[in-house]
């Protein structure tokens, strides 16, 4: 029998329990919004609203109260600097808890603890905003007219500094050699026409009609 137990178990023991509501606690003052089950916001709950009180009271005692919690100086400096302070006219209701639909599976209800006072959030400027400030800040600037390369002034005009580099760069040219004229191309030898060789059969031919004619 569990008499006189308020507390729920959450399926931990004792130190398993603690750990994960402090933990809780720890993400709901440093994102501002959570979500997790309805039994694990009830007891989160609890302790983020003390913690909030703690900061509202601002001395040493409640900032090492709340380090004890926490265990961190960076989350301790920005409940009592910053969270603390927006709740300094408010008497209680510090978080709400509004539910969401249930989870898939074992059908837990899922809700989303979150604080009552968040910070104000910066307006976000559009890509479009950001292209006319950037196009208007070129235009009002004036353009630098940069001189050109070709251009070469006159030697009236011409600085000390610049002919004794025009000077050096004379002298460390060096003269081209003279191209020589090409030799006179040689006229290849033509080769003689060789007569193909007469055939042994042709020559018996001839032979043979001289004989013919002789008779």
């Amino acid at each position: 029998m569990r008499h006189q137990k308020l507390n729920k178990t959450l399926g931990r023991n004792k130190s398993g329990r603690l750990a994960l509501v402090r933990d809780l606690a720890k993400a709901a003052l440093s994102y501002e919004s959570i979500t997790t089950t309805k039994a694990k916001a009830k007891q989160a709950k609890k302790l983020v609203e003390r913690l909030i009180s703690l900061g509202k009271e601002g001395s040493l005692k409640s900032r090492r109260f709340a380090y004890r919690e926490l265990c961190s100086h960076k989350l301790v400096s920005l409940l009592f600097n910053d969270i603390a302070k927006r709740f300094q006219n408010i008497n209680g209701g510090y978080t709400r808890i509004y539910s969401l639909l249930n989870r898939r599976g074992d059908g837990t209800q899922i809700v989303v603890l979150e604080l009552t006072q968040k910070r104000e959030a910066k307006a976000a400027r559009s890509k479009v905003e950001k292209k006319e400030e950037l196009k208007s800040s070129k235009e009002s600037k004036p353009r630098e007219e940069k001189p050109n390369k070709e251009e070469v002034l006159p030697p009236e005009e011409v600085r000390p500094q610049e002919k004794e580099k025009l000077d050096v760069a004379k002298i460390q040219e060096k003269p081209k050699p003279e191209e020589k004229s090409a030799p006179p191309l040689k006229e290849k030898p033509k080769h003689k026409e060789i007569k193909p060789p007469t055939k042994f059969l042709g020559g018996l031919r001839k032979f043979f009609k001289k004989e013919r004619d002789s008779l």
